[in-house]
């Protein structure tokens, strides 16, 4: 996201306001403009951090950051627990697995798209997958979510 055009957008929508009025009202909408247009983007900034603290709580492992790379702000995933990388000494268990085709298919094509192996992909699944229910059974929370209509 550019943060020059949502501030190029902001200040154009305060001048358009300042068009309805006569010099002097115009003349304020411009001050305004000047004055929204140095604090929007620090805004900004602070809105999509508590967005990326958010989404980052939610998250079983890593966390997501913001980037501002001069003009553009991105989000990004840290992952803070990479997956170890396939040990044939780590490696000793083994399991026999049935699987309907279409299933192997599927997480043959997912691992192919990773670029691993798909005794790796599964690895890492069943790690995800262990992992979150560790992290789902210690947490508690108050926080309501959903929709409501009134």
């Amino acid at each position: 996201m550019k943060m020059s055009l949502v501030i190029e957008g902001f200040r154009a929508d305060v001048a358009s306001v300042g068009e309805l009025g006569d010099e002097a009202v115009s003349e304020v909408a411009d001050r305004i403009a000047t004055v929204l247009s140095r604090s929007v983007s620090s805004r900004i900034l602070d809105l999509l951090s508590d967005v990326a603290a958010e989404l980052s709580d939610e998250l079983p492992e890593g966390r997501v950051e913001i980037r501002l790379i001069g003009d553009d702000v991105e989000f990004a995933y840290v992952d803070e627990h990479p997956m170890p990388a396939e040990a044939d000494a780590e490696l000793s268990a083994r399991i026999t697995l049935r699987l309907p085709e279409e299933l192997k298919a599927r997480v043959e094509e997912s691992a192919s798209r990773e670029g691993i192996s798909v005794n790796g992909w599964v690895l890492r699944a069943l790690e995800r997958s262990t992992s979150n229910a560790r992290v789902r059974t210690g947490r508690t929370g108050s926080r309501l979510r959903g929709y409501g209509t009134s």
